[in-house]
């Protein structure tokens, strides 16, 4: 009798420790798997993306398609926008850093304000991206944008051709604080060298506010009622150029540039009252940044042997090209290539018109 409860407790003792070992096991791999979890989030590519603000129509877009290619490939972007004021984006900046992004990603307030807080930056260790507009003197690891020379180019072309010899034109350009309104005005200023063609009211809408381009129109109006060209530089300024020109019964008599393809400067392409814009493929320069971006955290060789002087050094630099968008080719580009919709294109014109 006491032989077999001393069997009983015998068992009793060796199920004890066969119940523990299996507790023990089972608590060692939820560990490993908590472990193996928390270095998967460590390891996930942290991205800053600063924005000037959204103004800008394109900006929004910009942001979508840099955001979703950046997750597809494994990284987490974190977006703040700095609604133009360029004091809140250096703190947003330095927010960036202090949360250790890997990846710095910034559309410039003001290209020169930013130099010190992206020095910074790089100082820590974060690789920093200047996305469509310079920051200079910062030596950022990538500038990438479109050939802003160019885009004046194609405006001033646009000029040259619909307006006559000895016309009057009027020229809206952005803020000289965004570096790339230097680079349009010298690619504009390169083709109208020479030219026959009065330059009889110049500004710089400050901030991009649109509301300058209007004022600018009923001043130059004030200097000389003929006016026959007006250089925007881009079409929000183009919307208030146009609604000035329209209350003075000039739209459609004077030539009117823009750019950024926006949706409202289309409609006045097909409608006749902008003569043309120019179009930034925004969706191809994003979801390339999005990719140099993680490829630069990395660690990877984006081979990139282009370089432009940002006042001190020579950083690596991803040049697109822009295109000239008219009525006669807005089909073509525009509504075939994606970027909007014929129906929203042609929303104010007859459908006969548009067959």
């Amino acid at each position: 009798m006491f032989g077999g409860m001393g069997m009983v407790k015998k068992w009793r003792v060796i199920l004890v420790i066969l119940v523990t070992a299996i507790l023990s096991m089972t608590g060692c791999s939820d560990n490993k798997e908590d472990t193996k979890d928390a270095d998967v989030t460590e390891q996930k590519i942290q991205i800053g993306l600063s924005f000037d603000s959204y103004v800008i129509e394109r900006w929004q877009r910009d942001r979508e398609v840099f955001v979703s290619t950046a997750q597809e490939l494994g990284a987490e972007v974190n977006v703040q926008n700095a609604n133009g004021d360029v004091n809140e984006q250096i703190s947003q900046i330095e927010y960036l850093i202090e949360k250790k992004m890997d990846v710095i990603v910034v559309v410039a307030v003001d290209s020169e304000a930013l130099s010190d807080v992206l020095i910074k930056a790089k100082e820590t260790g974060i690789i920093c991206v200047a996305y469509d507009r310079l920051v200079r003197n910062a030596n950022v690891d990538l500038y990438i944008s479109f050939d802003n020379e160019q885009v004046g180019r194609l405006m001033a072309q646009a000029l040259v051709e619909g307006v006559p010899e000895g016309g009057n034109i009027v020229t809206i350009f952005g803020p000289k604080t965004d570096h790339n309104v230097t680079l349009v005005e010298q690619g504009f200023q390169e083709v109208m060298e020479g030219k026959d063609f009065n330059i009889i009211h110049s500004v710089y809408a400050k901030g991009w506010l649109a509301e300058e381009a209007y004022a600018a129109i009923n001043a130059s109006l004030e200097i000389n009622e003929d006016i026959d060209g007006v250089l925007c530089g881009n079409d929000n300024l183009a919307t208030q150029a146009v609604l000035a020109l329209s209350e003075n019964r000039l739209a459609g008599k004077v030539v009117v540039t823009g750019q950024d393809a926006d949706l409202v400067a289309c409609q006045r392409i097909v409608e006749g009252t902008q003569t043309m814009t120019v179009y930034k493929p925004v969706d191809k320069l994003a979801k390339a940044a999005a990719e140099y971006a993680v490829k630069l955290a990395k660690g990877e060789d984006i081979d990139v042997t282009s370089t432009i002087d940002d006042g001190s050094n020579d950083v690596p630099y991803i040049k697109l090209e822009p295109i000239a968008v008219t009525k006669d080719s807005i089909r073509e580009i525009i509504i075939e290539g994606g970027f909007q919709q014929e129906e929203d294109v042609y929303l104010n014109v007859p459908t006969d018109v548009t067959e």
